[in-house]
């Protein structure tokens, strides 16, 4: 080919070139306006509905967690305005288990979880892990490190009006014991509460505040079973549940120990009704109020679904004494 064949073949081309790069921006500007009226691009903007929760709680033969997941399930379907697919499981104060129910929430791409966390910071992992799954994550009962939101009973308080009745009903003075439970916050609080109040007064002696009661019937009878092995006299005991306090009371009633006074904190239907019987150690529980802290848990979850702006993310629910007649 000649050189000026080779420079007309070239300019052709180059004017080709040139040309399209001035339509361009036109074609850019119909493709950005193609893409914004799409179907896909509208929906991505509107907020999801509630269509399944995902709830781990620890302990579901508790009736407190009962009650908790029952309000729950109420409060999202009436927000709702249908039926929401509710997916309930309980942990068993076992954080590598409450792990594996989260991760099966997120698989099953819930809209919302709702837990009483195993261990507050050992979970922050799986939290993020649903919240990067766009899904929005409420504490109840115990904290939960990065949770959207956290609604608890305030424990402090709970425990130190059950103990401020013990010592109370003891004259400010005596032998008192704890039985502790699993180290989630809740229960760290509730312990706290009850020796903030007792520490006011020095002719009470705490004998011991270590044993675990593992929150349970079974637990609160083999504390209770140890430290009466341990102490010839307990003038009073504090149990951070209403289980815990059961089964100190049946271990108890079987070695025959009728010494002392007890209180715990829940609110157990079945805690109340021992509580008013005569001639019983049980004297007071410091009542959660699972209702109000579901519902609370459910309404915040649906705004943050929403989009909407949560001013309190971080709610405390006092907790009052039911007592002896």
């Amino acid at each position: 080919m000649s050189l000026m064949k080779q420079l007309m073949s070239s300019s052709k081309k180059a004017r080709q070139l040139w040309k399209a790069y001035r339509l361009m921006p036109s074609l850019l500007a119909v493709s950005i306006v193609a893409v914004s009226l799409s179907p896909l691009a509208s929906q991505s903007s509107e907020p999801q509905p509630l269509k399944s929760i995902g709830i781990s709680v620890a302990d579901l033969g508790n009736p407190y967690f009962v009650q908790l997941v029952e309000s729950a399930t109420t409060k999202a379907n009436e927000l709702a305005g249908e039926p929401v697919k509710m997916l309930i499981r309980s942990d068993a104060y076992d954080w590598q288990r409450q792990i594996g129910q989260i991760n099966d929430f997120i698989e099953q791409k819930v809209d919302l979880i709702v837990l009483t966390a195993a261990d507050e910071y050992k979970v922050a992992a799986v939290v993020a892990k649903a919240q990067r799954a766009g899904i929005k994550v409420i504490a109840v009962d115990v904290n939960a490190q990065g949770a959207d939101a956290t609604i608890t009973t305030d424990n402090v308080q709970a425990g130190a009006i059950a103990c401020e009745k013990l010592a109370e009903k003891t004259d400010y003075k005596g032998n008192f014991v704890i039985i502790n439970g699993v180290l989630v916050s809740s229960v760290i609080e509730r312990v706290a509460g009850c020796k903030s109040a007792l520490n006011k007064y020095p002719n009470i002696t705490l004998l011991s505040d270590r044993m675990n009661g593992t929150g349970s019937v079974e637990g609160g009878m083999e504390a209770m079973t140890y430290l009466m092995e341990e102490y010839d006299h307990i003038d009073a005991i504090f149990t951070i549940n209403d289980p815990t306090a059961f089964g100190a009371l049946r271990a108890a009633q079987q070695a025959g120990r009728s010494e002392f006074l007890m209180a715990s904190v829940d609110g157990a239907p079945f805690a109340k009704d021992i509580i008013k019987q005569k001639d019983n150690l049980w004297i007071a529980t410091a009542v959660q109020r699972p209702v109000p802290m579901a519902e609370k848990a459910i309404e915040i979850g649906m705004d943050l679904l929403k989009g909407k702006e949560v001013a309190q993310r971080f709610i405390l629910i006092p907790s009052v004494l039911v007592e002896k007649p």
